[in-house]
């Protein structure tokens, strides 16, 4: 699309709102501006550079923002691609559209040590940017989203980069305001460049079933809108197969192919009252059997974006399972602008949020919190990907006032987001009028009952399962401050149980500790031991780091050499150049949650993070370690994982079970059968070789389809157990 074509849509769109014509010759005005500074400036794809800003000024304007707003799309690469100053857009355009083009201008002109922190800094400045004025992020997000239409000009591994930053900061973005046209299509860019194979086989399988999925939505829409005018309900009614990304992630989770999922096709239904809804779900449910458990009322409880609507997944015509979702003209709009729908501007360009949004995007303001508790931009960063762009739980205290947390989170959580002295105090709970445990996950519409006492002192185990920073800050917090000496000893037994004593003298004998020390900007050995104690830095990163460090000191890297230890193949990230085992009591697989232990002489054990083992561990001797995604993704190396499997006890029994895991394409490391005659119950324990988490699920899910089989639990691996070798094993089985 050329650039007056563009224009001349930009212009319509204006008209048909309803924009004063004032409004509209200023937003012409900034596009003139921007044209003449631009003006043989080119983008990779050879197209005039202006056709950018004019392409990010017309998505803006499809979602209705301030006219200023608009006027700084138009502007917002000349501070950083021109010679023109923040002073001279605020001389002609005012001091909102400086501030805006400024709060998504890149950090070019200032230096940093690498790549990742200049991006990581620029990020920070956006998002605190965002905090004080959302339409900071509106700008950026129209900026990502055209750049990610032309990604295609781009070299493959800048694609690369560009389409992961897309999904792990500007799609989440996007959700949390709420604006799921622009969400869908990040991350549908995203997976195309991501995962090319993958895009393309789902286009084309959509592509191919798109006549059958016409015809059934079809047949289905048919019949609601001949009861709802029975009923003298106005609506529209549309069918729609699923984005891209959103089919590839639930056949990633569930482990299945495209031809297994049964909700890939949606109808919508838009009512003009929250009434109808409840009427037309009623009316679906009377006509076509209701799939248990596939149910959600987001009218009563929205979404932590603001989105409303219901969903519900019914057996349609010719038995085809079909996900409904009915919601309000209103909410429908709110739906696909998210944030945009709600917030208003005055002339100032000052913004001013309804009663409606105030709790909904409380985390803006969060962002400022976070900023001042983390100690850079890259942790700033992160900060902010694990406490605002994960799913989340909305908690009443008993009074009626409401918060929004990240899901998973515990009443420790809920205390330290009351006030941090709560926190501190905090000796017990209740949830939902009845006493509950401190590390119980908490769920939408729980009302927790916070119980103190002024003596009463954080809990350094709360580390283990408090899932917001902010709670995990404060708790370290505290622990430096009062027990400090305690800690200083209990880095130094962890220093000596890596090093032997002999060592770990002669290493603070030779200064390189303080070295290290303060190049963290402490002042003392005892400082960085402190935080080794209290878990704040990890042993395994002191290790490698003092391990660098060494090696220019050839005296001590005569000592170090007697400290051998066993190179880690790397499908642990944290567990570098450590040895390390895999827990037998819980048999971790990757893809799943792992912590790891600290053990005397034996390394490190690697445990699932909810063995139950982990409760007599002693906080400091854990280790925050993940999975490489390389192992979790490539597939090629299996592990044991030891299930039991409870069957109806009946001849052929064994025989099926053994059959339906071949069907699998899994193998059989062992396997011991045995009866409870008073239950009539088979019991089946095996040792399956899977690659992954997933792989051990999908083959649970299909062992779980059997009529006979009761149930199928993951066990420890039992060491005393009878091999059987099944006939027909792809390859021999192990003792």
């Amino acid at each position: 699309m050329n650039e007056q074509t563009i224009i001349a849509k930009i212009h319509e769109a204006l008209v048909e709102q309803g924009r004063p014509q004032e409004e509209i010759d200023e937003i012409h005005k900034a596009y003139e501006f921007a044209k003449k500074l631009h003006e043989g400036q080119y983008r990779v794809s050879e197209e005039p550079y202006i056709i950018h800003p004019c392409e990010v000024a017309r998505i803006l304007t499809d979602l209705r923002v301030d006219k200023h707003l608009i006027m700084a799309a138009f502007l917002h690469d000349v501070i950083e691609d021109t010679d023109t100053t923040p002073e001279q857009i605020e001389e002609l355009f005012g001091e909102d559209v400086k501030n805006l083009v400024e709060g998504v201008t890149k950090l070019n002109k200032y230096q940093f040590k690498s790549k990742e922190e200049r991006q990581a800094e620029s990020f920070r400045k956006m998002f605190v940017a965002m905090a004080k004025d959302v339409r900071v992020i509106f700008l950026k997000l129209a900026d990502r989203l055209h750049n990610m239409r032309t990604l295609n000009y781009m070299a493959p591994a800048k694609q690369q980069r560009i389409a992961q930053e897309t999904l792990d900061i500007f799609a989440p973005l996007a959700g949390r305001l709420g604006i799921g046209k622009i969400k869908s299509e990040l991350e549908d860019l995203s997976l195309r460049y991501l995962q090319p194979d993958k895009y393309f086989e789902i286009a084309q399988l959509v592509a191919q079933k798109k006549t059958e999925r016409e015809q059934t939505v079809n047949m289905l829409i048919e019949t609601i809108a001949a009861n709802l005018k029975q009923n003298k309900i106005e609506a529209e009614i549309t069918g729609r197969a699923k984005h891209y990304y959103s089919i590839y992630k639930k056949m990633k989770r569930l482990n299945i192919a495209f031809h297994d999922l049964y909700d890939v096709t949606a109808v919508r239904i838009i009512v003009n009252t929250v009434r109808e809804c409840y009427e037309v779900l009623g009316l679906i449910h009377s006509h076509f059997k209701p799939i248990p458990g596939r149910f959600k009322d987001y009218i009563a409880m929205p979404k932590g974006n603001g989105y409303k609507s219901l969903h519900t997944s019914v057996l349609g015509p010719r038995q085809k399972p079909l996900e409904v979702q009915i919601r309000t003209k209103e909410m429908h709009h709110i739906a696909e602008y998210g944030v945009a729908a709600h917030w208003r501007y005055k002339e100032s360009g000052s913004v001013k949020a309804d009663s409606t949004t105030d709790l909904q995007y409380t985390f803006m303001r969060k962002m400022l919190e976070l900023e001042q508790e983390s100690s850079g931009a890259e942790d700033f960063v992160e900060h902010v990907k694990m406490d605002l762009f994960t799913n989340q739980v909305f908690v009443f205290t008993p009074k009626g006032d409401v918060f929004d947390l990240p899901l998973g989170a515990t009443p420790i959580d809920f205390a330290f987001r009351i006030h941090t002295d709560v926190g501190y105090k905090t000796t017990g709970c209740l949830i939902n009028g009845r006493i509950g445990q401190l590390d119980t996950k908490l769920k939408n519409g729980d009302i927790v009952e916070i119980t103190t006492s002024k003596k009463s002192e954080p809990k350094m185990h709360w580390l283990n399962f408090v899932v917001t920073r902010q709670a995990q800050s404060k708790i370290r917090q505290w622990f430096r401050k009062h027990k400090r000496d305690e800690y200083i000893v209990l880095g130094k037994s962890l220093m000596e149980a890596e090093l032997t004593k002999a060592v770990f003298d002669e290493v603070v004998k030779s200064g390189e500790l303080l070295n290290i020390a303060k190049s963290m900007n402490l002042t003392s050995v005892d400082d960085l031991l402190a935080l080794l104690g209290n878990g704040e830095i990890s042993a395994i990163k002191l290790m490698n780091r003092l391990k660098v460090d060494v090696q220019k000191n050839d005296d001590l890297s005569q000592f170090m050499s007697h400290n051998k230890i066993r190179s880690c193949k790397q499908e642990i990230i944290g567990l570098e150049d450590l040895m390390y085992q895999l827990a037998k009591c819980c048999l971790p697989l990757p893809g799943e949650p792992i912590v790891g232990v600290v053990t005397r002489g034996k390394g490190i054990s690697v445990h699932r993070q909810d063995c139950k083992s982990l409760e007599t561990v002693q906080p400091e001797r854990l280790l925050e370690i993940s999975w490489n995604p390389d192992v979790v993704n490539n597939g090629k190396k299996t592990y044991i994982s030891a299930i039991r499997i409870d069957v109806d006890d009946k001849m052929g029994m064994l025989k099926d079970i053994l059959m339906k895991i071949t069907d699998c394409d899994t193998n059989i490391n062992y396997a011991n059968v045995k009866s409870n005659t008073n239950k009539k119950l088979g019991i089946i324990e095996l040792g399956l070789e899977v690659s992954s988490v997933e792989r051990l699920n999908y083959v649970i899910n299909q062992l779980m389809s059997m009529d006979s089989v009761k149930s199928v639990k993951r066990v420890p691996m039992n060491s005393n157990t009878r091999l059987y070798v099944p006939s027909g094993s792809k390859k021999k089985s192990k003792k």
